[in-house]
């Protein structure tokens, strides 16, 4: 990539990525896991931080710069060297967890889908989307900790793309800026809500409603969480329990809200998170 980055010291995280860690709405690396799969988690974490910041706030022209992050997985899958330190990171954990390359070039081909579509018809059309820029990343958690079946990744599918989706409703305003709406077209033209709504400093009620609308939608998807997490075992039962109460936990934040996303994004309160992780991890046990 750049020389820049070239120049940085590929054994440490940046602050960069340390700091969008700890904003996100579920724990990427929970402290009770072990310090290795920690670390896993954390250099997968980082290169897909790489692949968003790259399609969302790059200078330049972001799409050449996507491609040449393609080129640049394909090199470490195939044991050449590779320049980028977030890369190097994620070298010996692609190794030693056996992840497969496909889910990661997914991820870029979403990033890249972003440079030309700005706008999705109605939901099947924004699930489409979510297959690429969500699902693959719960297929890479599985992988990761050797825990993935056909069943498994379906249900981790369902419960990725809500998370996507959850992110998209709190960061309506912000999406809007980078001129990207991702509320779904039909949905907008049903509840009278034009785009120019999405501008306003503050929710309008008809906006308010279709984000609660929308919230439903997500929180539907994420009944697949009690039963993935159910099919799993161990460190992977925790961890995934930690992602699936993000998502729950940024259901009540929204509704809490009451679709309001405008004058800034709805967060989840960390004590929700742990209430919802341990239910789920309860409700595994019966």
């Amino acid at each position: 990539m750049t020389g820049a980055a070239a120049g940085r010291d590929p054994g440490r995280r940046t602050a960069h990525a340390v700091a969008k860690e700890q904003a996100e709405n579920f724990p990427v690396a929970l402290r009770v896991l072990p310090a290795r799969l920690r670390a896993d988690l954390q250099a997968v974490y980082d290169v897909l931080r790489l692949v968003d910041d790259l399609g969302d706030e790059a200078p330049g022209d972001r799409t050449a710069q996507l491609r040449a992050c393609s080129a640049e997985l394909a090199d470490l899958w195939r044991g050449a060297p590779v320049r980028t330190p977030a890369l190097a990171r994620l070298a010996p954990t692609v190794r030693a967890r056996g992840l497969s390359e496909e889910p990661f070039q997914r991820l870029v081909q979403a990033n890249l889908q972003d440079q030309v579509v700005t706008r999705y018809a109605d939901l099947d059309a924004l699930l489409g989307y979510c297959d690429l820029s969500a699902a693959p990343v719960g297929r890479i958690v599985l992988e990761l900790f050797g825990a993935s079946t056909p069943q498994r990744v379906a249900l981790s599918d369902r419960v990725c793309n809500a998370l996507q989706l959850l992110e998209h409703w709190q960061d309506v305003a912000e999406d809007r800026r980078a001129g990207r709406v991702y509320l779904p077209q039909d949905a907008l033209a049903a509840a009278g809500v034009p785009e120019t709504d999405l501008d306003a400093a503050t929710t309008s009620p008809r906006l308010a409603r279709l984000v609660l609308a929308q919230v439903a939608v997500a929180e539907e998807l994420l009944t697949a969480g009690p039963l993935l997490v159910r099919e799993l075992r161990g460190w992977a039962r925790v961890a995934v329990a930690g992602f699936a109460a993000g998502g729950l936990a940024t259901v009540d934040a929204l509704r809490r809200a009451g679709g309001s996303v405008l004058a800034g994004p709805p967060r989840p309160r960390r004590r929700d998170v742990v209430r919802h992780a341990a239910a789920l991890l309860i409700g595994a046990r019966r």
